[in-house]
This record gives C-alpha cells, sequence and structure tokens, in this order.
C-alpha cells in the first residue's frame, strides 16, 4: 500500500513538531504497517479559514506528482476531509487510468452550503465539480447510512457505508462515577470550531450556576472567542489544550457525562455523527449530546444519555436534574455493546477491503 499525505507540520495544540517526526516532504517513509508513505509540503497557516484553504490547495497540488512517482496502483482511494485533495484524488486516478474510490468523511458538497464555504456563482461551481467527481467515482464511501441515503437520491447509486469506529479492545471502560456531592462534572473533548456551536455549552453552564463544573479540552478557530464568552458570563471553565493517551483517560475518569454536540440549523449534520462519540460509547461515560438525526438515534438506541434540544435552558435542565439523581450517569455497556456490532475497527476494516477487491475485479473483468 502506497500513501501520499501532507507533513505533519503542528500538532492541534500549536506546537510545532521537528522534521524527524513531522516527516520530510517528497521522502518515502515506512509505516507502522508496512505502507509506504510520501509525504508532500504543506504552507504553515493559521487557523483561519482562507489559511486552511490556501494549505489545502497547495498540498492536494502537490499530492499529483508525489502519486505519479510511486508504482501504478490497482486502485485509487482519496479520502475527503477537505474539498480539494478530492480533485487530486481524480487527477490521479485518470493518471494512472485506476480505478476511484471516493472516501466522504464529511458530507460535501452540503457542508460547504451550510457553511457559506464559497458564495455565489463559486458556490454551484464547486458543489456542480463535487457532485462531477462523486458521480464518476468507482464507488463512493461514506461514514454514515443518512448520507449515503442522500447521495442515492441525486442518483450516485455506487455508494457503500463504513462509519467511523474505535478499537474497542484499546479502551479500557470505566465504572460509573462516584457518587458524591458537589458539582455535576461536565466534560467536552474535541474540536472548538463553528460546528460544535459550543457557546450553547458555555451559557448552558452559566445558567447552571454551581451546581456545575465545566471542562473544556481541544483547539479550534473558535477557542478564543468561547474564552472570552466565559469570562464576559463569568463562568468558572477550564479550558486544556488537546489531551492524549493517560491524560485523556484522567479527564474521562474526573467526568460525570461528556458532551457531543453538533449545530442543529446545519442540515447536513443530520447525517454527520461526531467521530469522538464512538470513544465515549466504548469508554462507558454518559453522554450528553446535542446532535440531530443518525447521531442522535445512536445514543437513543444504546441507553448511553440523553439527548436534549440546542438550547442552553434545556441543557442546564437535564444537567441540573442528573445532579440530583446521580443513578442516571451509570449508562451500564449498552453504549460499548453498540460499539461492538456497529463500529469496531477491526470489523471495519474488514469491510473496507471487501470493497476495494469487488472495484478492483469489477473493473478488471470489464476490461477483459
Amino acid at each position: 500500500m502506497d500513501v501520499v499525505a501532507p507533513i505533519a507540520y503542528r500538532i492541534p495544540d500549536g506546537r510545532i513538531l521537528p522534521k524527524d517526526v513531522g516527516g520530510r516532504s517528497f521522502r518515502c517513509d515506512e509505516g507502522e504497517f508496512g505502507e509506504q508513505v510520501r509525504r508532500v509540503p504543506i504552507i504553515p497557516h493559521s487557523h483561519s479559514r482562507l489559511g486552511k484553504l490556501m494549505c489545502h490547495l497547495f498540498s492536494a497540488g502537490m499530492s499529483v506528482p508525489a502519486g505519479l512517482w510511486g508504482p501504478r496502483p490497482d486502485v485509487v482511494l482519496v479520502t475527503v476531509p477537505s474539498l480539494p485533495i478530492l480533485g487530486a484524488g481524480y487527477a490521479l486516478a485518470v493518471l494512472r487510468r485506476r480505478p476511484l474510490v471516493v472516501d466522504m468523511r464529511d458530507a460535501w458538497p452540503d457542508l460547504a452550503r451550510d457553511a457559506r464555504i464559497v458564495k455565489g456563482n463559486a458556490k454551484s461551481l464547486v458543489e456542480e465539480a463535487v457532485t462531477a467527481i462523486q458521480s464518476r467515482a468507482d464507488r463512493v464511501v461514506t461514514v454514515t447510512y443518512g448520507f449515503a441515503q442522500a447521495l442515492r437520491e441525486r442518483g450516485i447509486t455506487r455508494v457503500d457505508t463504513v462509519t467511523n469506529g474505535v478499537r474497542l479492545s484499546s479502551i479500557e471502560p470505566l465504572g460509573p462515577p462516584e457518587k458524591v456531592p458537589g458539582p455535576l462534572k461536565v466534560l467536552y473533548l474535541g474540536n472548538h470550531g463553528e460546528s460544535q456551536r459550543l457557546g450553547l455549552i458555555i451559557r448552558a453552564a452559566s445558567i447552571a450556576g454551581d451546581s456545575v463544573q465545566l471542562t473544556m479540552v481541544g483547539h479550534g478557530v473558535n477557542k478564543g472567542k468561547l474564552i472570552e464568552l466565559a469570562r464576559k458570563l463569568k463562568v468558572n471553565v477550564d479550558f486544556h489544550p488537546p489531551a492524549h493517551g493517560d491524560k485523556l483517560r484522567q479527564f474521562y475518569e474526573q467526568a460525570d457525562t461528556c458532551v457531543v454536540s453538533l449545530r442543529d440549523d446545519w442540515k447536513s449534520f443530520e447525517t454527520t455523527i461526531p467521530s469522538k462519540t464512538y470513544e465515549v460509547l466504548s469508554i462507558r461515560r454518559h453522554i450528553t449530546a446535542v446532535v440531530l438525526g443518525e447521531a442522535r438515534t445512536i445514543v437513543e438506541s444504546s441507553g448511553a444519555g440523553h439527548v436534549v434540544a440546542a438550547d442552553p435552558v434545556a441543557i442546564a435542565k437535564l444537567w441540573s436534574e442528573l445532579q440530583e439523581d446521580r443513578a442516571r450517569l451509570d449508562v451500564g455497556d449498552g453504549g460499548r455493546d453498540w460499539v461492538k456490532v456497529n463500529a469496531d475497527y477491526d470489523n471495519l476494516s474488514s469491510d473496507y477491503v471487501k470493497i476495494l477487491r469487488n472495484v478492483v475485479n469489477q473493473v478488471q473483468s470489464q476490461c477483459s
């Protein structure tokens, strides 16, 4: 397997990585599983939309020559967290005359429309370009069933779903939170961006007052605004940089409930599941879910928490009730059992390999 990816320039807390850790441009290194990884350069950027766009455009452009230098593959798989790399993957598949599998990590182009990333005539051109590549791909793989259905309704028929997930065997479940007096300990882990609408969470903590202690771990374009909002509302929020390993587990151990949140005014989020959901389900912590659609169904069907409206008063009310009746915080094994059946990496990886093999076999049979 050959992988083309940008160099790892910085980690989410903003620290710059040394070159021997992040990789050198256009050098081929062997990965953890024997894959050959060729790194392409990026443009160091701020966390603004424009900075990210310029970086993504540049690294996507560099991915095309990097992809041409390696051995000819059986299939080109392009994973699409951002739009520019989609065009690079399509170009490589055409130049190398190989089948294309498009792995949609987000609900593009719907997300671009909701977030107003592009406007005016450019908006329709971007949407048409994305849909055209999806239509021409030999297979489109989505991470939710809802978005797969949305694509089928647009006439894109070669669609499969392989959800996000976790390696369940690597996550040791926690016991229920201790039933001790004091404020409810609320934890948010993840991106502090526009998509999460975390101002609602801080406003809910303001309403809940001393009955809640809010901790927010992560980074993102809106973190500065959130810190300022907490200061303005005089809410005692503990902000921390992204955490990993033992430090991450400590945050989970100290929490009573974990927030999973997506804004409710973007239609694309009706078919989006925050990836952090699977980790919280696996570790056996109660979820305060401010979500729609498929994500809401998962939390409700697994019994792993409570779904609440995107309203600070409603969120604060739920937290007050949980603080008064801590027995409701013990979610049992429902969430973990759901992950075992639906979102364990061991099963998901096997499903993905089958899809890729089927694409290669179908193309070969058509050419024979």
